[in-house]
C-alpha cells in the first residue's frame, strides 16, 4: 500500500448486515490504503449499525475510548425460539402469544432493566477456546458461556404487533458494553414462557458516536471520512489545554501537576492530541497513560 499515510483518526461506520467487523476492517485498509486498521467494539454479522474503526495511530486510541455504554434498535419476536436466539438460528419451540397482554409483555421487557446477571448468548463475539462462540454455535457445536454482570440502562417498548400466533415487539435499547441484546430476547420469552429470539439488530450508537456521523462503506468509497484524532479524544474523554511547557513535558512522557478527576485527553496550545492521563494517588499529580506524537 503506497503513497500518503491517511490522516489518524476514526472511522464511524454504518455495517450492513452479514458482514462481519473483521470484514469492515479489511474494506477500510483497502480504502485508507493502510494496514494499520483495527475496531473497537464488535459487531455481530446479523446485526447492522455503528462500529468504530480506527486507522493510524488512532488504533491506540480504541483500547482506551469510554465505549461502555452502547445503544440499539431491536424487533423481539416473543413465540419462537431458535437455537441462535437470533432469526438466523434453527427453530427450537413455537408457542402462542394470544394470551399474552401488552402490560405482561412490557412488564417482561422491564424487569430486564438494572444491573443484571446475563448469559451471553451464543451467538456472540466472546471467545470460546480461542473461536468465537458465534462461529462455534452457527457450525451446530454446543456453546456453554457463564452469566456475567451486565448493565441495561433504559429499554423503551415501541410497538407491539400480532403476527398469527407469536407477537413482535420493537424496543430501544442503552446498555453498557457486553450486554447481549439477542440475551434479552430469549429472556423475555422465558419469563413469559413462549420463546423468544432476535429478529433485527441495529447498533444506533457506540459512545458518543452515533448513526448521525458514520458511513456505510460504499458511501465511504465515494468520499472517505475520517474523525481526526483530536475530534475523537474531545468527544470520548475529558480534555484539558495544555500550555508550551506542559506541551513539551508530554511529548516525552513526563508527569503533570495537574489535578484530574478521570482519564483525560489533553492538547497542545495549537490544538493537536498529545496524550491520555490519569490521575494518580497525589491528587495534584497525573501520569500520562498513552503519548500519540510522533
Amino acid at each position: 500500500m503506497n503513497g500518503p499515510r491517511p490522516e489518524p483518526g476514526l472511522v464511524i461506520v454504518d455495517k450492513s448486515g452479514g458482514m462481519t467487523s473483521h470484514d469492515v476492517v479489511a474494506q477500510v485498509r483497502r480504502l485508507a490504503g493502510t494496514r494499520k486498521v483495527g475496531h473497537a467494539g464488535t459487531l455481530d454479522p446479523m446485526a447492522t449499525g455503528v462500529l468504530v474503526v480506527g486507522i493510524e495511530r488512532a488504533t491506540r486510541l480504541l483500547g482506551h475510548l469510554m465505549i461502555t455504554e452502547k445503544a440499539y434498535d431491536a424487533t423481539v419476536r416473543l413465540g419462537e425460539s431458535t437455537t441462535t436466539d437470533d432469526a438466523e438460528g434453527e427453530p427450537l419451540a413455537t408457542a402462542s402469544t394470544g394470551h399474552l397482554t401488552e402490560e405482561a409483555i412490557g412488564a417482561a421487557f422491564a424487569g430486564q432493566v438494572g444491573d443484571i446477571e446475563q448469559v451471553p448468548t451464543a451467538v456472540s463475539a466472546i471467545k470460546v477456546d480461542g473461536k468465537r462462540a458465534y462461529a462455534l454455535a452457527r457450525a451446530g457445536e454446543q456453546v456453554e458461556l457463564k452469566a456475567r454482570p451486565v448493565t441495561v440502562h433504559e429499554l423503551t417498548v415501541h410497538e407491539i404487533r400480532r403476527s398469527g400466533d407469536a407477537t413482535d415487539v420493537d424496543i430501544s435499547v442503552r446498555c453498557s458494553s457486553g450486554t447481549y441484546v439477542r440475551a434479552i430476547a430469549r429472556d423475555v420469552g422465558a419469563e413469559l414462557a413462549v420463546g423468544g429470539h432476535l429478529t433485527a439488530l441495529r447498533r444506533t450508537a457506540v459512545g458518543p458516536y452515533g448513526l448521525d456521523v458514520a458511513h456505510t462503506l460504499d458511501e465511504l468509497g465515494e468520499e472517505f471520512a475520517v474523525l481526526p484524532i483530536a475530534d475523537a479524544a474531545r468527544a470520548a474523554f475529558p480534555a484539558y489545554d495544555l500550555d508550551e511547557r506542559q506541551a513539551s513535558d508530554v511529548r516525552v512522557g513526563r508527569r503533570l501537576a495537574l489535578g484530574l478527576d478521570a482519564l483525560t485527553a489533553v492538547f497542545a496550545p495549537d490544538g493537536a492530541f498529545l496524550a491520555l492521563y490519569e490521575p494518580t494517588a497525589d491528587a495534584a499529580v497525573a501520569r500520562p497513560v498513552a503519548v500519540f506524537t510522533g
